[in-house]
């Protein structure tokens, strides 16, 4: 990018900022004014029935919970970044939400440490030089040292080596087609699967059902999937179908309470999951739920009786909604790198994957498994995961992703 494209772009910046200041500034004052108007009717309506002054302070009217809206930020170079990636989707000033903007931010600063050891690394050996065989070499080490993958590296290096014996390729125009060949492996299973975003289809039942081993933030990973369902306006259940763990069906309550889903569950110990679901099932049909999600046993005494489990549980699918739209969806922790690669193509044998949702994209310098799991694995990643909270997980973009994992400084 040339000083001129770099100003541009902070001015471009500066004027969305602005605008996020003043709405978020008038949105305050709409909710105070509301407050006010409230109290006031509050006030009025206790005169009416004779309430003196004490008998309010000795019992106050309860407050309604608000919804807390996410803060704006300083203006700095990741909202800069962040603003300039939804420009270049096509998103002009006034499209642009405070909440895309935190998202965006989340996950550049959780690939931050993919980032310090690949692509400033790679800069630095750069500089403004044109690329070079030997750049070749390094960009290939630090490729597999962020676990992009033996074949997918492979492809992006043979790429650039072509691209090099036909012209001379700058530094910048090197992570340009960088950038391209990295999106080109991502969005292939994408594309392959027919389904660029994953939503549930209204007018019938959708059942996902959620897999992987313990430990990569599974039931974690499905109550925020229930959070955004449900803000999407999806009508949904949660299955607590990962009956060997306890703890499970707790932590997935608490996130029902958050997301206000309910939760279907059997309080007995090593209840069958089977049985949970087949429960499940039939309370979505009565409720017209749109999309069922079902958290699996992450491990069983074997491989083979955590397969049998699924099994059960696809055949009861199968014979209570014929017609369900099922998806199977590995859950993996990016910090796990080449084990989570295992983990995929073990999963892949034997459970019938549709998808994978990648989590723990806050801090890990393993960021590149994502690239491995598409091109060893051919998996559509669906959702991706950059912090703890109940909004930080999201649709796959892979634009923003690879942006976020090859951002300059």
């Amino acid at each position: 990018m040339t000083k001129t494209d770099s100003d541009n772009s902070r001015e471009w910046a500066a004027q969305a900022y602005a605008l996020l200041k003043k709405r978020q500034e008038e949105q305050k004052q709409e909710l105070q004014k509301q407050e006010e108007q409230k109290q006031e009717l509050q006030k009025q309506e206790e005169q009416k029935q004779g309430l003196t002054n004490i008998t309010r302070t000795e019992n106050p009217p309860e407050q309604t919970k608000t919804i807390v809206e996410p803060e704006l930020g300083e203006f700095d170079d990741n909202f800069t970044w962040s603003a300039m990636v939804l420009a270049a989707q096509g998103k002009n000033i006034n499209q642009i939400s405070i909440d895309e903007i935190n998202w965006l931010t989340k996950l550049r600063r959780g690939l931050e440490e993919t980032r310090k050891g690949f692509v400033t690394e790679l800069l630095d050996k750069l500089g403004d030089d044109p690329l070079t065989p030997e750049s070749l070499d390094d960009l290939e080490t630090l490729l597999i040292r962020a676990d992009v993958g033996i074949g997918s590296t492979d492809k992006v290096i043979s790429s650039l080596r072509k691209k090099l014996n036909e012209e001379v390729v700058g530094g910048e125009a090197g992570i340009k087609f960088l950038k391209n060949q990295l999106k080109i492996i991502i969005d292939k299973p994408i594309k392959n699967s027919g389904t660029d975003l994953l939503v549930p289809q209204k007018g019938k039942l959708n059942v996902w059902l959620l897999v992987g081993v313990n430990g990569v933030g599974k039931t974690t990973t499905l109550g925020k999937l229930a959070y955004l369902s449900s803000r999407s306006n999806y009508k949904t259940l949660i299955a607590a179908a990962d009956t060997f763990r306890a703890a499970a069906v707790e932590q997935l309550k608490v996130w029902g309470e958050r997301s206000n889903v309910d939760v279907i569950s059997n309080q007995s110990k090593n209840a069958d999951p089977a049985a949970v679901v087949f429960d499940a099932i039939n309370s979505a049909k009565k409720r017209n739920v749109d999309l069922l999600l079902v958290d699996t046993a992450g491990r069983l005494q074997t491989k083979n009786n955590l397969m049998d489990e699924l099994a059960k549980i696809k055949k009861i699918i199968d014979k209570k909604v014929p017609d369900a739209n099922v998806e199977s969806l590995l859950v993996l922790d990016a910090s796990q790198g080449q084990n989570g690669l295992k983990q995929a193509k073990s999963f892949a044998k034997s459970a019938n994957l549709s998808g994978a949702i990648i989590t723990k994209l806050d801090g890990t310098s393993r960021g590149g498994v994502s690239l491995a799991v598409s091109d060893e694995v051919n998996l559509p990643i669906r959702f991706i995961g950059a912090g703890e909270g109940i909004k930080d997980l999201r649709p796959f973009n892979s634009y923003e992703f690879v942006e976020a994992m090859l951002a300059d400084k």
